[in-house]
């Protein structure tokens, strides 16, 4: 297998994953509806109920998904949080990627996406 790297884009393997448990396990919750009226209601509690690490609560205080990413997160599960504030996953790209949400629109336009 080769390895590659897509420039902003992370890799997310086992120590990832083994660091981003409890953020990517939280994050999973938001699934349910109730879940995340309950974060709404106390962030803070609800960071504390899933045990994240401060750098996790920093990022999630300050909406910073890049720093989430670095944290352990995975994209899949951050999605999640993201809905939560209106952002989505075109946000998230354009986030990586330094663009802004328009600039990155058009690049996925003109790369054929």
């Amino acid at each position: 297998m080769s390895q590659f790297t897509i420039p902003g884009t992370p890799i997310f393997g086992g120590d990832e994953a083994r660091r981003g448990y409890a953020l990517n396990k939280m994050c999973f919750s938001f699934n349910d509806g109730a879940n995340r009226e309950a974060f709404r209601a106390d962030e803070e509690g609800y960071m504390e109920r899933y045990g994240l690490t401060d750098a996790q609560r920093q990022a999630i205080r300050a909406r910073n998904v890049l720093a989430l990413i670095a944290a352990g997160g995975n994209v899949y599960y951050l999605a999640k949080f993201a809905r939560i504030f209106g952002l989505s996953v075109q946000d998230i790209g354009a986030q990586q990627t330094g663009m802004s949400l328009d600039a990155f629109k058009d690049h996925l336009v003109a790369q054929g996406n």
